[in-house]
């Protein structure tokens, strides 16, 4: 199973192992393709994995989630992207454009421009964010729409929404942290509004032919958070207007470790692995969706029971690949051991550092051995 092909809307994807969107801090200042992250991609594509999903892009300066993060919220973003994804394709490799908007969650001290969210709220630094005007929230979703054009005129197979972790769409989802009271808040029905807005813009501007996916939040985790049934609703609600495929994550950033999307602790045996086992059963009993999981898989017997009890389509990892790239190949050769991934968060300190892109617990295990040998 782990091995074998699989469709989305025309997109053939090689095996069922995802590279989930990872924040590579490799971009320049301005938010461009490097040679240094086209680097990183090639050692995913060599390394096996099926299909890449990139860092989370930026739609909008003023959605701007930190430093170095990839763009594509103007034309001057196309070429250098298209560079990139040519180089993927070049080795037949298959890569899908995350797009994203950080909302109340914006990097402010960079853009220069206010954090605009649902709502007003406390952000992770202390201050507070401002509230979107139903222009704003127009914007947004234009800024979405061109971000999918540049995506399909770079060569992307396909796009990704995301709605989780705490970014804006998240944020409107979230009935903790929008309090609007207009058509955008209260119900469920409003607070995905925005989210159905945006999923039809691109629609609009992609055709339908081309792969649409989704990476939501099944909880955030939090007192009176988004919760699963709301999730299911939501993800049911765009699969009946044409979405083709889900990834299901959990958290806030904000959130604590145990709860957090980025868990700290070792996941080391098949019974501390799948953080979201519950929700992907569920919703597969609702939704006909190719489903993707993201969250605690390590060890390819627990990947493999997943694909072959039917609960999900694909496999997502986000901080092993960032550690093991072959990861896919070293399980292909036969080395079935567990991701070498300890699930420690020090790969963000790097990150955060402006140091590059790397496992730090890695490297320091190398220059250890090389200095006994």
């Amino acid at each position: 199973m782990f091995f074998d092909k699989f469709s989305i809307n025309g997109m053939t994807v090689p095996n069922r192992l995802v590279r989930s969107a990872t924040w590579e801090g490799l971009a320049s200042d301005e938010g461009f393709v490097t040679p240094a992250l086209e680097e990183v991609m090639l050692d995913l594509v060599n390394g096996g994995v099926g299909m890449i999903i990139t860092g989370h892009m930026f739609v909008a300066e003023q959605g701007r989630a930190g430093v170095r993060q990839l763009a594509v919220h103007s034309e001057e973003c196309i070429s250098g992207l298209r560079s990139m994804v040519k180089r993927i394709h070049d080795k037949n490799g298959v890569v899908v454009a995350q797009l994203a908007h950080a909302g109340g969650q914006a990097a402010q001290d960079i853009t220069g421009m206010p954090a605009l969210g649902p709502s007003c709220f406390t952000r992770t630094d202390g201050s507070l964010c401002g509230e979107m005007t139903e222009n704003d929230i127009d914007a947004m979703v234009s800024a979405f729409q061109l971000a999918a054009g540049r995506a399909v005129a770079a060569g992307f197979d396909g796009v990704q929404i995301h709605a989780a972790h705490g970014y804006c769409l998240s944020q409107f989802l979230s009935p903790a942290i929008n309090k609007r009271t207009d058509a955008y808040g209260g119900s469920l029905e409003n607070r995905m509004r925005v989210l159905v807005r945006v999923y039809e813009a691109i629609r609009r501007v992609v055709g339908e032919d081309y792969p649409v996916l989704l990476k939501i939040n099944c909880e955030d985790f939090i007192d009176g958070g988004l919760e699963l049934a709301d999730s299911v609703e939501v993800i049911k609600r765009l699969e009946s207007v044409g979405l083709d495929a889900v990834e299901i994550s959990g958290g806030l950033l904000s959130n604590g470790p145990r709860t957090s999307a980025i868990r700290v602790g070792r996941f080391d045996t098949p019974a501390k692995e799948v953080w979201y086992r519950n929700a992907a059963q569920v919703l597969r009993e609702q939704t006909k969706l190719p489903v993707m999981l993201v969250g605690g898989i390590r060890s390819f017997s627990v990947a493999e029971g997943l694909l072959h009890d039917g609960l999900i389509d694909f496999v997502a990892m986000s901080r092993p690949l960032l550690r093991e790239p072959d990861l896919a190949n070293r399980w292909k050769s036969g080395d079935l051991r567990s991701a070498a991934c300890i699930s420690c968060n020090k790969c963000f300190g790097v990150l955060r550092n402006n140091e590059g892109y790397f496992c730090p617990v890695a490297r320091d295990e190398q220059a250890a051995s090389h200095a006994s040998s």
